[in-house]
């Protein structure tokens, strides 16, 4: 890598020009990429966190698909479900968004925020969202997020639907479609999803076992699925994600064009130095690792600023955005930036693999 290292003490200008430019589209994924990331956390979050090894929701009418906010399961679902071969546990779980509001003992007033209402029995496998079951029917357990959107502690009293509960537990973040989780026993959810107008049959049953599934499902018209693939039950995930996603996905396609652009043009201008080269014996393999090279380091110094810049924007913004910091929102976007950077620079190497040695002894001048 002599010729390279040379290039890029000689010519820094240009290098640090391609690498602000790498550098700032690394910020711009790696930030899409925690904001996603953030985004989607505060939109399923819960959905991930409920127990058992599939989601069972109402099976959706022909030309639809599942839905967590149609979905109604009664009493003879729930049971075909408990009596089916194979089935260890069954909880059923019912999901409503409404309001709540802090309010002393004696005043039903307070601020309002909007809340997702759980269902939880008591006895259900441990998690971060069944962990907010509360003990009574007139008890809640808010998450973090809830507790902090009330502004209350453990003790105080919240309203929601007119009825009032005293808060029982704060536990752990948990959303659900970007509202903050609160628990409520199964008959206190009940009566409040009739008070919001549903009828109080469960949404969910978290099932775990080994039983048919498709069988089952089709018996009792209901779909089976993993946590992950029910999430595409709630309407605003594909939506939003897929929007986000779909801009990181062009940004890698920008990026690669980009230094594959810069990369095929400085190629082109050294065309006489890698003939020279070529003429005096360099194997191809040898300039091809050189330019390589070239580029690679090019791209992990871009690269590194630009996730540098993520974390310090994403650690600071944790607190006002939905902003999630991870190796996910951060290492895996810097490989994939890497892995195309390196397919961009390798566009350029047809100067590099076709350079004739006569063109630097002067035979086409």
């Amino acid at each position: 890598m002599f010729v390279a290292w040379r290039d890029l003490r000689v010519a820094r200008g240009r290098f640090v020009l391609i690498g602000s430019v790498v550098a700032l589209i690394t910020l711009l994924v790696g930030f899409l990429a925690g904001l996603t990331g953030g985004l989607a956390a505060q939109n399923v979050s819960a959905v991930l966190a409920l127990p058992g090894d599939r989601l069972v929701l109402q099976a959706p009418d022909a030309g639809t698909r599942a839905s967590f906010s149609q979905s109604a399961l009664d009493d003879e679902t729930v049971s075909a479900w408990q009596h089916a071969e194979g089935v260890a546990q069954v909880t059923p779980i019912g999901i409503v968004q409404g309001r709540a509001a802090r309010a002393d003992a004696s005043d039903a007033g307070g601020s309002a925020a909007g809340v997702a209402l759980f269902g939880i029995p008591g006895d259900a496998a441990p998690s971060t969202v069944t962990a907010l079951a509360p003990r009574a029917d007139d008890h809640a357990g808010l998450s973090a997020g809830a507790a902090k959107a009330l502004d209350v502690a453990v003790g105080d009293h919240i309203t929601v639907a007119g009825t009032s509960f005293v808060v029982d537990t704060i536990g752990g973040d948990a959303w659900y479609s970007h509202t903050p989780v609160v628990a409520l026993t199964p008959a206190a959810w009940a009566d409040t999803d009739r008070r919001l107008g549903g009828d109080g049959d469960a949404t969910v049953l978290a099932v775990s076992g080994s039983p048919d599934w498709d069988a089952t499902a089709a018996r009792t018209h209901t779909t089976a699925a993993p946590a992950v693939q029910s999430l595409t039950a709630l309407e605003t995930f594909t939506s939003e994600v897929g929007s986000l996603a779909l801009m990181i996905a062009m940004l890698f396609g920008v990026s690669a064009l980009v230094v594959g652009a810069f990369f095929t043009v400085w190629t082109m201008q050294r065309a006489g130095d890698i003939a020279v080269l070529k003429a005096l014996g360099a194997s191809t393999g040898s300039l091809v690792r050189d330019a390589l090279g070239q580029a690679l380091v090019v791209l992990v110094v871009g690269i590194g600023v630009g996730i540098g810049v993520v974390a310090v924007l994403g650690s600071l913004a944790g607190g006002a955005l939905p902003f999630l910091l991870s190796p996910l929102t951060t290492v895996l976007p810097a490989t994939i930036m890497a892995a195309l950077g390196l397919a961009g620079a390798t566009v350029a190497l047809r100067t590099v693999t076709h350079a004739d040695p006569l063109t630097a002894l002067g035979s086409s001048r």
